[in-house]
């Protein structure tokens, strides 16, 4: 599912590009008769701008650049995604319906159930194969504000973005494209991010249903931050370093910061097995920044009723960045951060 902002894909060189609220990531992909291979890949640390807007804007923007100086590639379009509170993935069923009836009942569905406007936002959809009659479905929508300030953000970099894909279903192509599962088995994919999770699950029906959750890595770190009179800095460095001893001192605080989001998980999990009729996911894939904090993964598997895994595409992805040492340096960043960057992999797929 996704938005088609201005240009046709065909055989241009097309990079995607995750633009979070504290790292930017881009991956560039080739497919061939092999499978997938990276040509080029990139990360960036936003820098900090204390509410400031103008000056988040400038950090972002420095951070895309930095991205594409590492990647090394001249590419100028980009295959963007949206998350959080102004983005709507939802399902819908209606009786037989005229072909020319079916669009107004989506936009009359999306101005019911969508949390946000739907007249000042964009409203795709997708028909789904349904056996029982009916017209059925999946819509996305997302203000027009959000897409707008991506757009933006692009534009400055020099990038023009071609394509605006949603998070949780850049998730879910990912992993349909590189894991194998049975067809009747629910997957459900973590990413955890600094300033939003997203919960995205598939089941038996192959529909997505994808949660955005408002507790994500920031707000850890500042109730860890908190608990132990510390700065938000420093726990963060200290969480995604390999001093366990020093880990050891913050661990219950870690345990107390994480079990929001273990219990929205844990209701998310519930919700979607009652209301989907699906069986419940008995693996759950984490990935996203915050997942690369030591220990994490292991915190969560404790915590909840399913295996839990680190997921790192890169693994399944052959890497041909060249030799020189700029591949030197994109070799290292999908080494150490490769399950960091798996919705800008998921975005790359798209434009393949």
């Amino acid at each position: 599912m996704s938005w088609k902002l201005s240009l046709e894909l065909g055989q241009n060189e097309v990079a995607g590009l995750d633009i979070g609220s504290s790292v930017v990531k881009l991956v560039r992909l080739r497919k061939d008769d092999a499978g997938y291979a990276v040509t080029a890949a990139g990360i960036a640390s936003v820098a900090p701008s204390r509410d400031d807007s103008n000056l988040r804007r400038t950090n972002t923007v420095r951070a895309i650049r930095e991205c594409l100086g590492l990647a090394g590639i001249r590419t100028k379009l980009a295959v963007c995604g949206v998350s959080g509170p102004e983005v709507a993935v939802r399902d819908f069923k209606f009786p037989s319906l005229p072909q020319e009836e079916i669009e107004g009942a989506i936009l009359l569905e999306a101005a019911q159930v969508c949390p946000f406007n739907t007249e000042d936002s964009a409203v795709e959809h997708q028909l789904m194969p349904n056996d029982s009659g009916g017209v059925t479905g999946i819509l996305v929508a997302a203000t027009n504000s959000l897409i707008r300030r991506k757009v933006q953000l692009a534009k400055e970099s020099s990038l023009d973005c071609v394509l605006m894909d949603v998070d949780g279903l850049a998730l879910l192509n990912c992993f349909s494209e590189l894991e194998k599962s049975e067809r009747d088995q629910t997957i459900a994919v973590l990413n955890i991010g600094g300033s939003y999770t997203t919960l995205a699950i598939m089941g038996e029906n192959r529909w997505p249903f994808i949660r955005d959750i408002t507790d994500a890595g920031d707000n850890i770190v500042k109730q860890v931050a908190a608990e132990n009179d510390m700065s938000a800095e420093s726990v963060k460095k200290i969480l995604f370093s390999d001093s366990t001893a020093e880990r050891a001192n913050l661990q219950d605080s870690l345990e107390k910061a994480c079990k929001k989001l273990i219990v929205d998980v844990t209701e998310t999990s519930r919700y979607y097995k009652t209301q989907e009729k699906s069986a419940a996911f008995e693996k759950l894939y984490v990935c996203g920044g915050f997942a690369l904090v030591k220990g994490l993964v292991e915190l969560l598997s404790s915590q909840l009723p399913v295996k839990v895994l680190l997921w790192n595409p890169f693994d399944k992805i052959r890497c041909d960045v060249g030799r020189n040492h700029r591949a030197a340096l994109q070799r290292n960043i999908l080494a150490k951060n490769g399950p960091a960057m798996v919705v800008a992999c998921g975005l790359a797929m798209r434009s393949i």
